[in-house]
């Protein structure tokens, strides 16, 4: 057991040891393959597990396309972010985190058993302060607008919904063509692959639709939050077929996890 876990963490386990049971030889076999998303979401999906009891691989850097548990119950792989939707749904991967914004965008069709306690961000949409009526140094606190209604405006000026054809840079073009079109705006969608940031900046784009943790890279490029799309943070996935047909082991990580999330 890992010495840096909390005793209340050791509870919980101990806990969840005791109503599942150990397997009958003591050993493990690995039967599940465990999809994780690479970048901000991995070290915490990571820790998260290793709180939950679950073993994970010693060697995260390792180049192996798939990486062992380190008492080789559980496959893991490292996919990008967008990507452990689709191995999930497939059947390439039996379960996976990745963020709530992902599986709303990609809209595949897979199982959502547990929203887990980490990876809190949200979809925003975000313009020029000067376009939005906002004076410089206001755009040093909008971190108020997330608990905003979105039907509502957020901030002074002119209301989007007047805004003739405006031209949204993004890397999630399905919500942002889905919450434009909701309020009768005909937005133009540009698909950008990141940086969004630089749409404005540039003149490619009136707005941005991009996921917003502090609001730092926002405000270093003068860019200010003017609606909430959605409330994002990480999610549990799981592929349809095996949550029937291997059920036991993934029910037994569902509720380890979900002892950490009450």
């Amino acid at each position: 057991m890992n010495p840096t876990m909390t005793a209340a963490h050791r509870g919980q386990t101990d806990k969840v040891e005791q109503s599942l049971g150990a397997t009958t030889d003591g050993q493990s076999e690995q039967s599940l393959l465990f999809a994780l998303p690479k970048g901000r979401l991995a070290q915490d999906s990571l820790s998260f597990l290793e709180r939950a009891g679950l073993s994970i691989p010693t060697d995260t850097e390792s180049r192996k396309l798939i990486l062992p548990a380190a008492d080789g119950s559980v496959g893991f792989v490292m996919a990008k972010p967008r990507d452990v939707p689709t191995y999930v749904e497939h059947g390439a991967a039996d379960i996976g985190i990745c963020g709530l914004d992902v599986v709303r965008e990609t809209e595949r069709a897979i199982y959502e058993p547990l929203l887990l306690p980490f990876g809190h961000c949200r979809l925003s949409v975000a313009g020029p302060a000067e376009d939005a009526g906002v004076p410089p140094s206001a755009c040093l606190d909008v971190a108020d607008l997330v608990d905003r209604p979105t039907k509502s405006a957020h901030l002074p000026g002119r209301p989007l919904r007047y805004m003739s054809q405006p031209r949204i840079a993004t890397e999630y073009p399905r919500l942002t063509r889905q919450f434009f079109a909701e309020r009768g705006v005909n937005a133009e969608i540009i698909t950008l692959g990141g940086s969004v940031e630089l749409g404005p900046i540039l003149g490619l784009a009136d707005l941005i639709v991009d996921v917003v943790q502090t609001g730092t890279t926002l405000r270093m490029n003068g860019l200010v939050e003017v609606r909430t799309i959605l409330e994002s943070q990480a999610v549990l996935v799981v592929n349809r077929a095996s949550y029937q047909l291997k059920a036991a082991e993934i029910n037994r990580i569902i509720e380890r996890m979900r002892l950490l999330t009450t």
